[in-house]
């Protein structure tokens, strides 16, 4: 994958960004969004830093709806409420071994991250500044598996490289990212390497422990895309300005957090395998060393008290990392580096990092101005 420098401001952003184009605008009338009577008073008290923050988000949500619709095509519960794969019985069976609600849970993920998407670009437009359209980036192939759609994609979910070190921050009671602390990998050899998360052929559904992982790695992967979530929206809020969008980041964010709790807890019940199609690829029991114990216990979910803003402070139990000092550019590297992006063109990194440089230059001291 092609990497692309940030510049300096977004040039020719715009012309990625189709006016007026939000999905889900048509159907929710932008003055029905805001209880403002009119979108241009609105638009007066957001700062130019408030929408660069919102459009990032609202680019940050597609995505994760992008991948989420992968994930629900192959493995989530099959309904008009969320139309277009039909499901692939072992791709499921073996997700369910994680949790028997597991698709209903993928289901639920999917439709809540398009709401997310949905609203923030409503709310964008019906304030007059422009939403965030990425359908000209929706060229990556799908899985050729059955169950999946052949359309474009924004994410590959084929050839992932999993941070699992989310698993061990957030059951340590000592240590905080944001006090520079570093963390072990839970499953060391999915940080390595580029393995898949759904079923890229009918290939991949035998032998049993060969989909068992892909569905392992997909355990893992919710939780590293749902903690990312999970903090974000606390970094991010603390440099918005206008009451409204931070109500909205305070609002929107804490259901991040509901669904990592979820993916936290149930992929503790993710079997101990090694892949025989990748013997590279070996998940442990994570209730044994260097795991397990009083700190690692698989159904221990809830985050540890740790360090906060100071050492000489006492622990408290927190999200983690909220430091709100490049998060978003921190944030979108993450995603680069775990493969999400293999395959899109340079035009879209250079568009994402243009969006994650302007959400970082915003601040409460920044001058609001009209859009």
């Amino acid at each position: 994958m092609e990497h692309v420098e940030p510049s300096r401001r977004a040039t020719n952003r715009r012309s990625f960004l189709l006016k007026g184009a939000a999905v889900g605008v048509g159907a929710v009338g932008a003055g029905r969004l805001l209880a403002h009577s009119s979108p241009a008073s609105a638009a007066g008290g957001l700062s130019k830093g408030d929408v660069a923050i919102l459009q990032f988000l609202a680019a940050a949500e597609l995505l994760e709806a992008d991948l989420w619709e992968q994930y629900n095509e192959l493995g989530g519960i099959q309904d008009r409420e969320r139309p277009g794969g039909s499901g692939n019985k072992p791709y499921t069976r073996a997700l369910s071994v994680l949790d028997e609600d597991l698709p209903q849970y993928i289901h639920d993920n999917a439709d809540d991250e398009q709401s997310h998407a949905s609203f923030i670009n409503g709310y964008l437009a019906a304030n007059g500044a422009e939403p965030i359209n990425l359908d000209k980036f929706r060229t990556l192939p799908s899985s050729k598996a059955t169950g999946a759609q052949q359309i474009g994609r924004l994410t590959n979910l084929m050839q992932l490289t999993v941070d699992t070190t989310w698993y061990t921050r957030y059951r340590s009671s000592n240590k905080n990212p944001d006090l520079g602390d570093t963390f072990d990998q839970a499953v060391p050899t999915l940080a390595v390497g580029q393995h898949p998360a759904i079923p890229r052929t009918d290939d991949d559904l035998t032998p049993n422990d060969h989909i068992q992982a892909i569905a392992n790695t997909a355990g893992f992967h919710f939780g590293t895309v749902e903690q990312g979530g999970t903090s974000i929206y606390p970094q991010l809020a603390q440099r918005i300005t206008h009451p409204e969008a931070l109500r909205i980041a305070l609002s929107i964010g804490p259901t991040e957090a509901m669904h990592f709790q979820t993916w936290s807890d149930k992929v503790g019940n993710a079997p101990a395998l090694t892949d025989p199609k990748d013997p590279s690829l070996v998940f442990p029991d994570l209730n044994a060393p260097p795991l397990g114990g009083e700190e690692f216990q698989t159904n221990l979910i809830m985050p540890e008290p740790t360090a906060f803003l100071s050492r000489n402070l006492p622990a408290c139990s927190v999200v983690r990392p909220t430091n709100t000092n490049g998060a978003a550019t921190a944030a979108l590297k993450a995603i680069i580096a775990s493969g999400l992006f293999i395959g899109q063109s340079s035009a879209f990194l250079h568009l994402m990092q243009s969006l994650a440089a302007d959400a970082d230059k915003a601040g409460r001291n920044s001058r609001s101005e009209d859009m």
